[in-house]
């Protein structure tokens, strides 16, 4: 197993043995250190409500600790990328694995949709990890990009939760 599917693994059990703080910490490593899809991680989050036997209401509370973590991740990306700027960014994506070609995706669309780039950027797969960069360059005022930050975030990890919850009871009703 490589280190990538080990340590998936273990967020996969960390989710599944600490529900919240699980889902807390799993948002904020998938959004600084991509390799985790937030498409995995909270249809399970959604699954695992399910399964314990809590209520739907649970869907929001996991999908907000959700969004926090998520924040609190794309707020360090912001505060390193205001910081570096552009070019010393450059020096530092191949270590990351990030391609030039997606940080102008990201650059395109801040510059497209200005701030709401941000709310919109945290709801679209593979745009959602790198928005905070943009922003950071741009110098986006910290407080919007917290607030835009973690509403998009919400949205996006309380759909997700919605999904697992819900497509598990699907689940359970065929069988």
């Amino acid at each position: 197993m490589s280190e990538i599917e080990s340590f998936i693994q273990w967020v996969v059990s960390l989710i599944s043995q600490n529900l919240y703080p699980g889902v807390f910490l799993a948002a904020f490593l998938e959004t600084v250190f991509p390799p985790i899809p937030s498409e995995a991680v909270f249809p399970l989050a959604g699954y695992e409500i399910l399964k314990n036997g809590m209520g739907p209401i649970h869907i929001l509370g996991v999908g907000i600790t959700g969004g926090v973590g998520a924040t609190a991740g794309g707020f360090i990306i912001y505060i390193i990328s205001k910081r570096l700027g552009r070019v010393g960014l450059t020096k530092y994506l191949k270590y990351i694995k990030i391609k030039e070609s997606s940080l102008k995706k990201a650059d395109h669309w801040f510059e497209k949709y200005g701030d709401k780039s941000v709310v919109l950027g945290r709801m679209i797969p593979g745009i959602r990890e790198l928005v905070s960069i943009p922003a950071g360059i741009f110098n986006m005022k910290p407080i919007k990009f917290l607030i835009f930050t973690l509403i998009g975030s919400c949205v996006w990890s309380i759909a997700l939760t919605g999904a697992g919850f819900y497509f598990g009871v699907a689940t359970l009703n065929i069988f």
